[in-house]
């Protein structure tokens, strides 16, 4: 584990959007130039999950948090990312990775005990057939993975109190937030997205999202960097034809054509206005009367739209503010 690298406040925040490659200062190396990039993406990817858990308050002294892995790119980043923070942290807690064997045909069980055994780290394999009991009640060529998600919940639920673990740590990140409002947008009628932090249906979890800030391209790049033994996800058949895999393509084609709006949208997640969407349960709407007093948030009826963009400089993504970073660097006694 590289755990001398912490966040650099001077690095400018729209240089991490560049891709592995951009321009350097001439003389370098392409060997050195491509390890400027790692470097610039490792701090990048520290910062923000930094920067994540401390604004949410996601992980206090004391606790234990279960990682739950899946043999994914994100989980094993996300994995890798606490527990090098945790070398820096101002404050104690341990740290279990969990991962649910739920009996695939060719799933690969040697992979993951090796490798955490390799990094020294606390884990738990959780074996159940939950595979069997998802094919035996899902018609064939129907999506399998709501059924499966029920189940697995429940389970990781019962080895979070097996294991003490108080916290739970998921690895969905920047566009899986946006996925998901989009998905309950299109296909739910809800504007609703993926919470860094809540506690869990059952009432009786917390459920932290460490990766809320940091975009899946650079989680790919980092997997390549630290050679993650990744299994692939399609071992319960393909599932191609998803609603998300179809959202998953719509914001990559966005990303690529208007550099910048993915951000735009992550960051409007914060900067919510009740009074100016239709939910009555957040806003009074049937009892608001006129105070007389002038009000900059009030209507302007007469204008068109605003376009705010044009007015107003593009603040950093979230994340990528010059940083409480407590949270990444203990301070020297």
């Amino acid at each position: 584990m590289n755990t001398a690298l912490s966040a650099d406040p001077s690095e400018t925040p729209c240089e991490p959007q560049a891709a592995a490659g951009t321009a350097q200062a001439p003389g370098r190396s392409a060997e050195q130039r491509a390890a400027h990039e790692t470097n610039k993406l490792s701090k990048r990817l520290h910062r923000q999950v930094g920067a994540a858990i401390t604004d949410y308050n996601m992980i206090e002294q004391g606790d234990k948090v279960m990682v739950c892995l899946s043999g994914g790119k994100d989980s094993y980043g996300l994995l890798d990312i606490l527990l090098s923070l945790r070398q820096r942290a101002p404050i104690d807690f341990s740290i279990v990775a969990v991962n649910l064997d739920q009996k695939q045909p060719g799933f690969p069980d040697h992979i993951l005990p090796a490798y955490l055994k390799g990094l020294g780290v606390d884990f738990h394999i959780e074996n159940q057939d939950t595979y069997s009991i998802v094919k035996r009640l899902i018609p064939e060529g129907k999506t399998m993975c709501s059924l499966c998600s029920r189940l697995r919940r429940g389970i990781l639920y019962r080895v979070a109190d097996e294991l003490g673990a108080n916290k739970i740590a998921l690895g969905h990140h920047r566009d899986d937030f946006l996925g998901t409002i989009f998905l309950n947008m299109f296909f739910g009628g809800k504007l609703k997205g993926m919470p860094p932090k809540l506690v869990s249906d059952d009432g009786r979890h917390t459920v932290i999202r460490p990766l809320a800030y940091v975009a899946e391209t650079d989680l790919e790049r980092w997997a390549e960097h630290r050679q993650f033994p990744i299994i692939p996800c399609s071992l319960c058949g393909s599932q191609e034809n998803l609603q998300r895999v179809q959202i998953k393509n719509m914001l990559r084609e966005w990303d690529r054509k208007h550099p910048g709006r993915i951000d735009n949208m992550h960051r409007a997640f914060s900067q919510v206005v009740p009074s100016h969407l239709m939910d009555r349960q957040l806003f009074p709407f049937e009892t608001i009367v006129p105070t007389g007093l002038a009000d900059p948030a009030g209507d302007k009826a007469f204008d068109e739209d605003e376009d705010e963009t044009c007015a107003t400089p593009t603040p950093a993504p979230l994340g990528e503010v010059a940083v409480p970073m407590e949270f990444v660097r203990r301070p020297r006694d």
